[in-house]
């Protein structure tokens, strides 16, 4: 199979009922209501090789959790092909679904009142995985995500933090070939977050897992993927490296200075663009061709300490993205 993920011309849309505020609105949309249609995915287009591990990432409501409800089966196109392994997902087979799992940050697939332990036994039996796999699998995700120690407790009683890693499991246990991670990191702590995207990283690399992450935390982008699908509205608005996207979206660098006197300092504004002026620090931006330049400037005409010149942040370069300064690139 040279593809895992083939999506081609995909359509969604959504047909919503208007509510104007006020009793005479509800009564209204009750006897004569409105509807109208929401386009949620505008004819969009790519493909994901086996062991491809990709992220996906736009605003809120720009389509992203719709896409991966396509793929998995869970929502049925108004329009397009979708092929994921070879199968068309809203067959719903079950050869299909014991070779995907779905992981949604914000819900949870575990019984709330009940040990995580006990949905684990409820999915070997659903997925019929062996005995022995089963336990092997089982101390291998326990022993990654150090969860072992949590398996016996309540769900409700867990922090988000222990549910997502316990969520994990629960999803990985019958070793599935594709993986739709919506959101895993969300509102977890800085910790909680590295350990995440340890494991997902490991167990890509270790199962050779094509793995489709959404994301709005960066640094889930910057430690895990390669190739970024930008979408907007509906719209892939940027399908390449994740390099290449901030290469030709970063328009400017960002100088850092530490003076050692004040002399001057409010010229330091004919350089470049002034962040932050609090004496002894400085920040400008400047544009990239421009960037030797007003270094040699800084130091020729001011009394520098230290000096260092940085890249625009991720955020401010899909900011950028989102805005739509730029065209579609096709790489894969």
């Amino acid at each position: 199979m040279d593809r895992a993920i083939v999506v081609d011309h995909l359509v969604r849309d959504f047909v919503v009922t208007e509510k104007e505020s006020g009793l005479k609105g509800t009564f209204s949309s009750i006897f004569s209501p409105k509807k109208k249609a929401v386009h949620a995915l505008k004819s969009i287009s790519f493909s994901i090789q086996p062991g491809e591990l990709v992220g996906f990432i736009g605003p809120n409501g720009a389509g992203k959790t719709t896409t991966m409800k396509s793929l998995s089966g869970l929502l049925y196109p108004t329009a397009g092909f979708v092929q994921v392994l070879g199968f068309d997902p809203w067959d719903r087979k079950n050869e299909f679904l014991k070779q995907i799992a779905f992981v949604m940050g914000q819900k949870s697939q575990l019984w709330w009142d009940l040990p995580a332990i006990d949905t684990f036994e409820l999915n070997k039996a659903i997925y019929e995985i062996p005995d022995r796999q089963y336990e092997e699998t089982l101390n291998e995700l326990t022993d990654l995500l150090d969860a072992k120690k949590y398996l016996n407790i309540q769900v409700r009683r867990l922090s988000l933090g222990q549910r997502m890693r316990v969520e994990l499991i629960a999803a990985l246990l019958h070793k599935p070939k594709i993986l739709f991670l919506d959101e895993p990191t969300i509102g977890l702590d800085v910790v909680a977050q590295a350990r995440m995207r340890d494991f997902i990283y490991d167990y890509n690399r270790k199962y050779e897992a094509t793995i489709l992450l959404t994301s709005h935390d960066m640094d889930d982008l910057v430690n895990l993927a390669r190739r970024v699908i930008v979408i907007n509205e509906g719209k892939i608005i940027f399908d390449g490296l994740l390099d290449e996207l901030t290469n030709r979206f970063a328009k400017e660098k960002i100088i850092k200075a530490t003076l050692s006197d004040e002399k001057n300092i409010a010229d330091i504004e004919k350089i470049g663009k002034v962040k932050k002026l609090a004496f002894p620090e400085v920040i400008l931006t400047v544009p990239r061709s421009a960037v030797a330049l007003a270094a040699s400037e800084l130091l020729q005409n001011f009394p520098v300490e230290d000096l260092t010149i940085e890249e625009e942040s991720i955020e401010d370069i899909i900011r950028r993205v989102f805005k739509g300064e730029g065209v579609k690139t096709k790489l894969f």
